[in-house]
């Protein structure tokens, strides 16, 4: 395997160089997760994958509950579709906990605290009430809880890992907080090696070719257990060698694009982040322009395989304004290519969309 298979194959494993689904549960389900923390990219992140989309189609698709937006794998928002939340949050909770031990203790978070938050949460919720994080915050200082910005945030994914509260309805441009078994009723549950095999077979059949410590990274789960579940796929998964890395993958007759594609990814893209070693698309000397030394990935734009540039959108009434800063000079053919990608993003927002360029 070469470089320039290993982006044909996740570019179609990840269903951004054509897609064989319709709805957008269907995208969330293939790709296990979607990262989420910034909303507006997160439903891009689903569009980009579903051609013909609407961001109003992916906002029903959250309102009526198909897709959960919680935390789960590394400690961040993912979007997840509402047939996986309880077995992805049963085999990836523990390992969050344990990342917010010492950062809990420093907040004065102990298990009392925890249960006594968890039971006012779930009283204040219940009869298919959806608040803010602000209203939630009132209800806990009501009952004497210490919920600055910083403890409110853990005392909530606290709720969300012990599978009590989920993302609700979006209320105007408020993201609210509902019961997760009012949303998703519980039919049944695996086992810990079967949620491990499931989760490994939905990576690296959606993003394969991948190693094991990208599976790892993107699962926030040991490399022992990245190893185990591998072994435990057997010829489910192809391996190919490339530098001396062993690259696993679902042959599932991908197909390979010619020269001359474009596309604008969201901030945290899956095509981006859920790699450990990003090299194949991002080259080193461009690493800082897209990626932060903070962790904030930018959206890019990908030309031809490659990270290319970043963007950024403006919305003003009925338009968007587009804004690219590429990293070297465009020519004309990747400027028409651009145009194309914006009018996408256009119809996806349902606006007009224009392209400014310094």
């Amino acid at each position: 395997m070469n470089p320039g298979n290993l982006v044909q194959l996740r570019l179609s494993n990840q269903q951004i160089s054509e897609t064989r689904f319709k709805t957008v549960k269907d995208i969330v389900g293939w790709m296990g997760a979607i990262q989420a923390q910034n909303h507006n990219m997160a439903k891009w992140a689903v569009g980009v994958r579903l051609p013909g989309s609407t961001d109003r189609m992916i906002e029903e698709a959250i309102v009526k509950g198909d897709i959960i937006r919680t935390h789960l794998l590394r400690p961040t928002w993912h979007l997840v579709s509402a047939d996986d939340i309880y077995w992805m949050l049963e085999l990836t909770a523990p390992q969050i906990k344990a990342s917010m031990r010492s950062r809990n203790k420093q907040l004065g978070l102990t298990d009392v605290v925890f249960t006594e938050s968890n039971e006012i949460i779930e009283k204040t919720l219940a009869g298919g009430r959806h608040l803010t994080r602000e209203e939630l915050t009132g209800e806990l200082r009501k009952a004497e809880i210490a919920a600055d910005s910083s403890q409110i945030s853990h005392l909530l994914m606290q709720a969300e890992l012990d599978g009590i509260v989920c993302s609700g309805p979006v209320r105007g441009n408020r993201i609210t907080y509902a019961l997760l078994r009012e949303r998703v009723p519980r039919t049944g549950s695996i086992s810990r090696d079967e949620a491990l095999i499931k989760l490994a077979r939905r990576y690296f059949t959606s993003h394969g070719p991948a190693t094991l410590h990208d599976f790892a990274w993107w699962s926030g789960l040991s490399l022992a257990d990245a190893r185990s579940a591998v072994r435990s796929l057997g010829p489910d998964l192809v391996s190919k060698k490339m530098y001396s890395q062993t690259y696993w993958f679902s042959n599932t007759g991908q197909r390979f694009e010619s020269e001359g594609w474009l596309y604008l990814l969201p901030a945290f893209d899956e095509l981006i982040i859920s790699y450990k070693d990003r090299s194949a698309f991002l080259p080193s000397e461009d690493h800082s322009k897209a990626i932060s030394n903070n962790g904030m990935f930018r959206p890019v734009i990908l030309v031809n395989g490659k990270v290319a540039g970043v963007w950024k959108r403006t919305i003003k009434k009925n338009r968007v304004i587009i804004e690219p800063q590429f990293f070297g000079s465009p020519g004309e053919d990747t400027m028409k290519m651009l145009e194309r990608a914006a009018v996408r993003y256009g119809d996806f927002l349902g606006q007009e969309v224009e392209i400014y360029e310094k």
